[in-house]
């Protein structure tokens, strides 16, 4: 019988996009879904939204389990980080893989509940969750994964905030760009590999998912970048999240103190994270430029106003 998906829009018109690898995916997507439904005893269900290149759909395992089939792309599914992650994982903190196939880019998920960010909780609560999945979460790699490090990781979004910078026309100030370029380089300094885990690399509250029926509640991650880093990484993220909370009073202090509140609940120092912090909040927000998201003036409008009063400070200290 032949297997009938629907592919989401975003996804589609992101593999024609791709050019004609993008449009043979999506031609063979049908067969490949039959194929793996056979391989892995499994009768697909609906296709699930919210995503933009990789087909997920709900699926329900011979012996009964409520899963979630993964494709990617060609051009995703070359880069291995995720599914090594996910392996690596074995479903501490992470959705449980119950199969795969990385030549295929294909995985076989635990199926979770709800995002964290539909809960209706508030900001300081999402950032508990985040960081107490976080803690469980972190772990030294098994022998034999290879995920990009942290100097690796800071050198390439030094390399990304300059080219992207001059191709949208400056759209923030040399200071903020500088102060980026000043932290990623001391993060790659100080890149120790004694003192990394797996690290998630984009913990934010889409990707983290209610365990369902879980007493007391827990949460587990989708979708991790996968790398090879210091813990404070995982913790730019909530660090670059939630601007407009940000923008609501004084930018410095809100951003300080947020950036203490990380550090309480998970022990690692404030000054890598709120480096990292920075970094990530300057390079995700001249990335939602560069695609349209209008998000990322904000980032950016919060960090412009953190160096502003630090700078204001130094000179205020000095005078």
């Amino acid at each position: 019988m032949q297997t009938i998906i629907t592919i989401p829009e975003p996804v589609r018109r992101k593999a024609v996009a791709a050019g004609p690898i993008g449009e043979r995916w999506l031609t063979t997507l049908a067969s490949q879904v039959a194929a793996l439904a056979k391989a892995w005893g499994l009768s697909i269900g609906r296709t699930l939204t919210g995503g933009t290149e990789a087909f997920v759909a709900e699926a329900t395992t011979a012996d009964g389990r409520a899963a979630v089939l993964k494709l990617l792309p060609p051009w995703l599914a070359a880069d291995t980080s995720e599914f090594q992650m996910l392996l690596a994982a074995r479903g501490q903190g992470y959705a449980e893989v119950y199969a795969s196939d990385v030549a295929a880019g294909a995985v076989l998920l635990e199926r979770l509940g709800s995002p964290l960010a539909t809960l209706g909780l508030s900001v300081d609560a999402q950032i508990a969750i985040i960081c107490e999945t976080l803690v469980a979460a972190w772990a030294a790699p098994p022998a034999g994964v290879r995920l990009m490090n942290g100097a690796e990781k800071a050198q390439s979004l030094s390399e990304f905030i300059v080219a992207t910078w001059h191709a949208l026309g400056k759209p923030c100030a040399a200071q903020v760009v500088d102060t980026a370029l000043h932290y990623a380089e001391e993060r790659r300094q100080h890149f120790n590999s004694r003192a990394a885990v797996l690290a998630h690399g984009d913990a934010h509250a889409w990707n983290t998912l209610l365990v369902p029926h879980s007493t007391p509640r827990r949460f587990k991650f989708i979708d991790p970048d996968g790398l090879f880093i210091e813990p404070a990484y995982d913790l730019a993220i909530p660090m670059r999240e939630w601007s407009s909370e940000l923008l609501m009073g004084d930018s410095l202090a809100l951003g300080r103190q947020r950036c203490r509140q990380l550090a309480a609940l998970t022990g690692v120092a404030p000054a890598p994270i709120w480096q990292w912090g920075f970094i990530e909040r300057v390079s995700t927000g001249l990335l939602c430029l560069q695609v349209g998201l209008p998000e990322g003036r904000e980032m950016l409008t919060v960090a412009q106003r953190w160096v502003e009063a630090i700078m204001l400070e130094e000179r205020t200290l000095w005078s």
